[in-house]
């Protein structure tokens, strides 16, 4: 099972581009997507965290000048950062020899290095995409939306026989992730400590940064948690939605919102393994609102910036999409049937003056309410996102 706007996407992408760079965390299908789209047409596919495939590239340039015409799939890339100056030499002479486009699809798992090692040496060569869990769009019909909040995208998780089966691969996950995956990226953190930071996140899920009380309770430096954070969103594990930062005149919040990505993984960390557990905790707001936020970002692509707008006066819009041309929506969040806003999310648009305004919640009809204010389904804005693009 294949999210399929992923699947069309970089086959497009590979009909344009000589170099797509797919970044996405691990075991989030990377692997799978890379080799169906192998499957259909002439490849071949090396994993760099294999040794008989990291034996084959001892010499790079006479092992890749053998592939000419295949596409050539190196997997998590990262681990030999000094095969880019040579992509790049191959390339160039494909590109002199008539290929012009499809020449490597390159996996990775940690976006911030991966980016600034390959920008250096394939400028204006290589685009990117990021690889998402699996998006509400594309697992299936609203009445499965609950299973997808629970256990969230990833697919081993999402699609486990039973709930338990879930939960204990997304406990492996977590663990896996801090004992082996991010010593072998380098960073020397203690995994307990490393575990402890990613809780305290979860707890907060959705609230303003505040560095100084998360070193305080883990006993380390400001600098130091900024160091954690910037490990755990390189990941994509974690976002940092960044505030509106032009309205002058207003005092604005400054501080990102912090929020772990997958909806799943941040329910393993506060042991809840059920609907009726995650509704009965103080997380359940702010886990929704972070799902829904996911999901429609994905869905903007790269058609936008995403942002979030609060004053120090209480006006506040969970999320702003800006897109060219002036356009911009304001998208508020409920986890109610009977969704409302507040008086600061209606200040807050007399501030920005979005030309759209959206209420998600989980309910299935879309309806109007006051203030040019639209209550609807995330499904039906998501839709609503990618139609824009097409």
């Amino acid at each position: 099972m294949i999210a399929r706007f992923a699947q069309n996407t970089v086959v497009g992408l590979l009909a344009r581009h000589p170099v797509v760079g797919l970044l996405g965390p691990r075991q989030v299908g990377k692997t799978t997507l890379a080799l169906e789209i192998a499957a259909e047409r002439s490849s071949i596919y090396l994993d760099l965290e294999a040794p008989t495939d990291r034996a084959k590239l001892a010499d790079p340039e006479l092992y890749l000048a053998a592939q000419d015409g295949k596409l050539v799939i190196l997997d998590e890339i990262q681990r030999m950062p000094d095969l880019f100056p040579v992509l790049r030499g191959v390339i160039d002479r494909r590109r002199r020899a008539g290929e012009k486009a499809g020449h490597f699809l390159i996996l990775g798992s940690a976006s911030i290095d991966l980016l600034h090692q390959s920008s250096e040496s394939l400028a204006g060569r290589i685009v990117y995409r990021e690889l998402t869990p699996f998006l509400a769009d594309e697992f299936g019909d609203p009445g499965r939306l609950d299973t997808l909040w629970v256990r969230g995208g990833y697919p081993e998780s999402l699609l486990a026989e039973d709930e338990a089966t879930s939960r204990e691969w997304r406990d492996a996950f977590v663990t896996t992730y801090l004992e082996r995956d991010i010593p072998q990226l380098g960073p020397r953190i203690p995994a307990e400590t490393l575990r402890r930071f990613w809780t305290m996140l979860a707890h907060q899920q959705g609230g303003l940064h505040n560095a100084a009380r998360l070193a305080g309770a883990l006993g380390v430096s400001g600098q130091t948690v900024g160091r954690y954070l910037d490990l755990m969103t390189d990941l994509l594990l974690v976002r940092r939605l960044s505030p509106w930062a032009s309205n002058e005149g207003k005092r604005l919040v400054r501080s990102p919102k912090v929020y772990l990505r997958d909806s799943g993984l941040l329910h393993a960390l506060l042991g809840l393994s059920s609907l009726d557990s995650i509704l009965g905790h103080p997380v359940a707001g702010a886990s929704w609102e972070g799902l829904v936020i996911e999901n429609l970002i994905a869905a903007a692509s790269t058609g936008g910036s995403a942002l979030f707008y609060r004053t120090s006066a209480g006006a506040e819009i969970d999320l702003v999409l800006e897109f060219g041309a002036g356009e911009r929506w304001a998208v508020e969040v409920k986890r109610s049937l009977s969704p409302s806003v507040s008086k600061g999310f209606h200040i807050a648009c007399e501030d920005l003056r979005p030309t759209h305004r959206y209420l998600v919640y989980p309910g299935s009809e879309r309806f109007p309410l006051a203030g040019n204010l639209d209550a609807i389904p995330l499904l039906d804005l998501m839709q609503l996102l990618r139609l824009r693009k097409s």
